[in-house]
């Protein structure tokens, strides 16, 4: 068997908590706050479908003067988090780099990743291993079969935590807080089986903690459902989910939920 592993890609960005400003901030200059508030939507302005950007659609993008866009983007790319592609950009390898820096998510993959392979091998299905940010869960691993589901999600992806296995199983072991934010934010429907009741999706949570394993049966995409389970480290603090994504067809609930279950006792394990 041949297994295609998902390459490893930017740490996707995260919107900074607000904090009481730091006596030491007082001394960073308006003007570099203004730069910085500038170059941040220019790097964000660069989603998974866009290999390049003119400058003219990361001015449309970003809302920057053209004059400011083209300034900065020169010096990005002089720091390596632009290159040049022709007359156009991308992101530049440096922040791949950076990324991979990133201590606790490098950790959390790579004790993450043998379970992963194991799990593969057992179910010939597409493997997640998914963390906790604002109201989506981020894809840190991914590992598919070469008729695994490749598409929908991606390493450092972001999907919804209402309508995802992994999204489900971190929601329904997080503070009631995460269930009031999620339900304040919109329950968008991206399939006619998308879960968009609170009601519902609150039920569906409580029975997710009662039995440990969280489903989703084409929410996000029709003809293909998910499996997850929480993924707890020391202190039995939660880290993330572990999930198991399959053709509806093919999916084997019993026999796949008893290798699932397996695989995340071992990394957390493993953590602790």
């Amino acid at each position: 068997m041949t297994v295609t592993m998902v390459g490893r890609a930017e740490t996707a960005t995260t919107a900074p908590a607000t904090t009481a400003t730091p006596p030491a901030a007082t001394a960073v200059p308006d003007a570099m706050n203004s730069v910085l508030g500038k170059v941040r939507p220019i790097l964000e302005a660069f989603t998974a479908e866009d290999a390049t950007l003119s400058l003219a659609e990361l001015v449309r993008r970003t809302g920057v003067a053209k004059a400011t866009v083209h300034r900065l983007a020169q010096e990005l790319v002089v720091w390596g988090l632009l290159e040049r592609s022709g007359c156009d950009y991308r992101l530049g390898l440096r922040l791949f780099e950076i990324g991979q820096r990133v201590h606790r998510q490098r950790i959390l993959r790579e004790v993450a990743q043998p379970y992963m392979e194991d799990l593969l091998l057992a179910t010939q299905e597409t493997i997640h291993f998914a963390i906790h940010d604002s109201l989506d869960v981020v894809y840190l691993e991914k590992i598919f079969p070469h008729r695994g589901l490749n598409e929908e999600s991606r390493v450092a992806g972001r999907l919804p935590l209402y309508c995802t296995a992994t999204g489900k199983a971190i929601l329904a072991f997080s503070p009631a807080s995460l269930f009031a934010d999620v339900v304040r934010n919109g329950l968008k429907p991206f399939t006619r089986h998308t879960v968009t009741s609170p009601g519902r999706l609150r039920a569906q949570l409580e029975r997710i903690r009662a039995e440990g394993l969280a489903t989703e049966a084409e929410e996000i995409r029709l003809g293909y459902t998910s499996m997850a389970v929480p993924v707890f480290g020391s202190q039995s603090s939660l880290v993330g989910a572990l999930s198991i994504t399959a053709p509806t067809y093919r999916m084997d609930p019993s026999g796949h939920a008893v290798a699932l279950r397996a695989a995340a006792l071992g990394i957390s394990r493993s953590l602790r």
